[in-house]
């Protein structure tokens, strides 16, 4: 289904922000746990803020979504394929993928892809979890 212009305007964004971050996509193969995951390919990643629950949430479904992880490693972000959308390179994340950043150092920081919202222009926002380890 091709991306309507609200989308494309979206993905332009992140695509030409000063602070996007570079990442690569990974996903695990659901048919074998161990295999080792897929690489999706290279895309932008546009940090939007700290995750924050929806205020009407209780206890429960704060405790539910969180699990065991802190708050404060819960990240909203857009992400974005630099494939062209009509290739066939082109992806989108999706619940249960890896994001690997480089910021610097050596260092590479994963978050995992915990959730999506649809936004009201059919765009999508990613709720990512940090993963606390640091990968040289």
């Amino acid at each position: 289904m091709p991306l309507t212009d609200a989308q494309l305007a979206v993905r332009q964004t992140v695509l030409h922000s000063p602070d996007a971050l570079d990442c690569t996509l990974y996903r695990a193969d659901e048919n074998d746990p161990d295999a080792e995951e897929l690489d999706l390919g290279d895309a932008k990643l546009l940090f939007i803020g700290p995750f924050e629950a929806p205020a009407d949430w209780d206890a429960a479904e704060r405790a539910d979504y969180f699990g065991d992880s802190a708050p404060e490693l819960f990240f909203s972000a857009r992400v974005e394929c630099l494939a062209e959308p009509d290739s066939k390179a082109w992806f989108s994340a999706d619940v249960g993928d890896y994001v690997a950043t480089l910021p610097g150092a050596g260092e590479v920081l994963m978050y995992y892809v915990h959730d999506y919202l649809e936004e009201p222009d059919g765009s999508l926002s990613y709720v990512l979890l940090r993963d606390e380890e640091l990968l040289e």
